[in-house]
């Protein structure tokens, strides 16, 4: 599994919730669990599943929010990029 934990100020209202939850479901090899309190999300995604940092980013600025990783990128959603991608 590969885990990785992101921040996006303004995901605890109820709005940007509902479809967050709604991009999240047209990715099934992605896991993940919303701390509304402190705006994080917090994702396991299958090995090989072809899912990428763009793809993560893109389910979040679809919606209006900034996501930002917490910590370091998991080496392998860096692969293939050209290394490490900043998302903001």
């Amino acid at each position: 599994m590969i885990e990785l934990e992101v921040y996006a100020k303004g995901l605890r209202s109820e709005s940007a919730l509902m479809e967050f939850h709604s991009q999240m479901d047209l990715i099934p090899a992605v896991h993940y669990k919303v701390d509304t309190h402190h705006d994080l999300v917090y994702f396991e995604i299958e090995p090989g599943s072809g899912v990428t940092l763009r793809l993560l980013n893109e389910s979040f600025t679809h919606i209006g929010l900034m996501p930002r990783i917490v910590g370091q990128v998991p080496a392998a959603l860096a692969e293939g990029h050209g290394g490490t991608q900043r998302l903001v």
